[in-house]
């Protein structure tokens, strides 16, 4: 769950940096929802983590490696609105895997419903961008 707030809390620094560059219109609103969606999402992992996660029952989730999904790992080209874009999409793109892959992998309920919601959500993210970008 600490991870999961961290994906967040990192993306909307990224988010933020990103939007402060950007020049397309289409791309600055996208991320301006992006920020706002990571904000939302960090304040439910942190919700969550506090209401249903205890430190007797912590368990490693095992089958995922945060080193592959850590935004701080995805490559990062800043050459314009291209390459925001282009590190825009990574970073969806991981968000949306881990969600998925985790939900099937955390024991806890609420956290796994929360973490299918958001994977639905990063996955319909995805496909805005990518109709941004061809469309």
């Amino acid at each position: 769950m600490k991870f999961a707030a961290e994906i967040f809390r990192q993306a909307a620094d990224f988010y933020r940096t990103a939007l402060s560059r950007a020049q397309d219109p289409g791309l600055k609103e996208a991320l301006s929802g992006l920020l706002e969606e990571a904000g939302k999402y960090e304040a439910l992992m942190e919700r969550i983590r506090r209401e249903n996660v205890t430190e007797m029952i912590l368990e490693p989730v095992t089958g995922l490696s945060p080193d592959d999904y850590h935004p701080e790992a995805l490559p990062r080209e800043d050459s314009g609105d291209a390459g925001l874009f282009k590190t825009t999409l990574a970073l969806e793109t991981a968000q949306q895997t881990f969600f998925e892959r985790a939900s099937a992998r955390v024991p806890l309920p609420e956290a796994a419903r929360a973490f299918r919601k958001i994977a639905e959500k990063k996955k319909s993210s995805l496909d805005d961008l990518k109709s941004l970008r061809t469309g």
